[in-house]
């Protein structure tokens, strides 16, 4: 193979073989780079396809409400409960968007209307609203039991030293519906024939502030939220009552059953590193175990009707 190449007269001369290899060499380094460019330009539209693909597939991806029953300001309810709930939106693939109620009584107008698609709700509520709108527990908090507890002022120790010392006198309670801090310790106190005034004050946290600053002699809490409140060194508590069944993690029944079984496996993993556990701590959690419905028959055989008082 020769080439050859325009004199300036016209004619026509041969390329040195030097100059056919240049060519040559020249010819291969274009096409090269074309190919390269070509191989560029289709990574990159590759690139973007699977980038737009994902983009839309979030935009696209349902989004699942979370019920947290208000025993706390809706701040310090977020800032315990979304670290959680976004740690098992990754683990189970779906996302879970935290949610609460400006009042407990909210709350129960909310999950009587089935606005939420997962619910942490308490004994009562769940004997409630597992019958209509039809929320079915799945997991709960786990080597648990939950108990009220009646807690007073630390400087009340020399007029208030028994449940009895109560009598005649008003208390503090977070909502008429509020299972182990209002109903089973308004049970106890009228089981026990001792008169009290009680007022609704609309959570945990409120109550054990209003007691703390000698509002009312004595109120009533749980265990979980005591010990997590800011003012608990100024209380101490009076009476604690006997354990049920713990509050429920339940869905609603149009929750999809791959969806449910994907939140539920990602709950019941929860604690298995140290990152979890943390997250676990700020609940005074220690983790969560699988949970069927008949699990509350401790509490619906109390025969809990009306509870407001």
């Amino acid at each position: 193979m020769f080439f050859i190449i325009q004199t300036a007269k016209g004619s026509r001369a041969p390329l040195s073989k030097q100059q056919q290899e240049l060519f040559e060499l020249k010819s291969k380094q274009y096409k090269a780079k074309r190919r390269m460019q070509i191989k560029v330009t289709v990574l990159l539209v590759c690139l973007l396809l699977v980038i737009f693909a994902a983009l839309m597939s979030k935009a696209e991806a349902k989004t699942y409400t979370f019920g947290i029953v208000p025993q706390q300001s809706a701040t310090r309810l977020a800032l315990q409960w979304s670290p959680l709930l976004e740690a098992v939106s990754q683990h189970s693939g779906h996302l879970l968007e935290f949610k609460t109620a400006p009042s407990i009584a909210e709350f129960e107008k909310r999950l009587a209307q089935g606005q939420y698609d997962f619910a942490y709700m308490n004994p009562y509520h769940y004997q409630v609203y597992s019958e209509q709108p039809g929320y079915q527990a799945f997991a709960k908090s786990k080597d648990k039991k939950l108990s009220g507890i009646i807690v007073v002022s630390k400087e009340s120790d020399t007029t208030i030293n028994n449940v009895r010392d109560l009598d005649s006198q008003s208390m503090a309670f977070p909502a008429p519906n509020a299972f182990a801090a209002s109903v089973v310790l308004r049970g106890y106190l009228a089981q026990q024939e001792i008169d009290f005034n009680p007022f609704y004050v609309g959570s945990h946290d409120s109550v054990y502030r209003a007691v703390a600053a000698g509002l009312y002699p004595a109120g009533g809490g749980i265990p979980r939220t005591f010990q997590s409140s800011t003012v608990k060194d100024q209380l101490r508590i009076l009476w604690e009552s006997p354990g049920f069944t713990p509050h429920a993690i339940a869905a609603h029944p149009n929750v999809e059953a791959p969806v449910l079984a994907a939140v539920q496996q990602a709950f019941l993993s929860m604690g298995q590193d140290e990152a979890q556990q943390s997250l676990l701590k700020a609940l005074n959690m220690k983790g969560f175990v699988a949970a069927e419905d008949a699990e509350w028959d401790d509490v619906r055989e109390l025969g809990i009707g009306d509870t407001h008082h």
